[in-house]
């Protein structure tokens, strides 16, 4: 089985998605940096098993469209992207999966419209219902004015320094984040005045999950009409999704779920994680698995394929006997 590419109408825009398998659908949402690619080790697996897997390149991303205004990339507008691809694909409903920004937009869709998620799935980000990650005034409190969410929020510099060399700042960052970086920094920070590329740490070589090839793929997704615009566009609507999802406060993810996390992912060290974990079943009542990757850096599923495979199909083997 190879993966197809197509486009498809969903929402007002048109995202290209990568496709394999027949079967009950599995949605996989990717994060930033990123694009449909990062789950090249799960389409096969899973196809295998009996499903049809579907990655779209996300709103802003890669081949899909990429609207100019910064409000079109709300956590509803993200949802409602996702609501009408699993309808247009001719699907009743979907496993959703997502990793890093994927993550939020998976936890979101499954507490809004758990008739249409049969299981949701998060890698690196876990459920913070309704709004999907605190509030950039929270951030900007906790962390201060460098940290990488704060300094994202204004558009125009930061844009600017990713597409000036987007494979140097992709090769940093893909490198700095993951688990083979000694670095135990907990934060990613941009000095004001500092370049981009100077908060980032630069590999004598790649590790070992990432190829050439592989990066010559993702480089190639920011050559796109969002650039690197529309995926920053994503962080500029953080505080707004608080007021926008303020209604659902309150509510929790009652399809089963699933989370897992690389213990050198800085998403593990970021304030309030670990108890967001411990609590996890008081968020989402019928979480299936909480599950720790040694040794993973933030890049889960491309980091440690072989687990996150393992970890899936069991979990979507779970919710088949719970079908029957």
């Amino acid at each position: 089985m190879t993966v197809k590419h197509s486009h498809v109408e969903a929402n007002g825009v048109r995202l290209h998605i990568a496709e394999q398998g027949e079967g009950p659908l599995v949605l996989l949402l990717h994060g930033f940096p990123e694009s449909w690619y990062s789950w090249r080790h799960q389409f096969t697996p899973l196809a295998e098993a009996g499903y049809r897997v579907v990655a779209p390149d996300q709103r802003g991303y890669g081949g899909s469209d990429a609207p100019d205004a910064v409000d079109a990339y709300t956590l509803p507008h993200l949802v409602g992207d996702v609501t009408a691809l699993i309808n247009a694909l001719g699907a009743s409903d979907a496993v959703v999966v997502g990793h890093d920004w994927g993550a939020p937009v998976a936890w979101t869709t499954a507490l809004l419209r758990p008739d249409l998620v049969r299981g949701v799935a998060g890698l690196s980000v876990p459920p913070l219902p309704p709004a999907g990650m605190p509030a950039i005034s929270v951030t900007r409190e906790i962390y201060g004015e460098d940290f990488y969410q704060v300094r994202f929020q204004s558009p125009g510099e930061i844009d600017a320094q990713m597409a000036a060399d987007p494979a140097a700042f992709l090769r940093r960052l893909l490198y700095t984040a993951s688990g083979d970086n000694p670095d135990d920094r907990a934060m990613w920070m941009i000095t004001q005045g500092q370049p981009l590329l100077e908060s980032l740490a630069d590999p004598e070589q790649l590790p070992a999950w990432l190829t050439e090839d592989d990066l010559a793929v993702f480089t190639e997704a920011f050559q796109g009409p969002g650039g690197f615009t529309g995926p920053l566009n994503w962080y500029r609507n953080i505080e707004l999704n608080q007021g926008l999802l303020a209604a659902f406060q309150g509510r929790t993810v009652d399809v089963p779920a699933l989370y897992a996390i690389g213990d050198r992912d800085m998403v593990a060290r970021m304030r309030g994680v670990d108890f967001l974990r411990e609590n996890l079943h008081l968020v989402a009542p019928r979480v299936y698995g909480n599950l720790t990757l040694p040794g993973c850096g933030h890049w889960t599923q491309q980091e440690r394929p072989a687990e996150v495979n393992a970890a899936l199909l069991n979990f979507l083997a779970d919710l088949e006997k719970d079908d029957r």
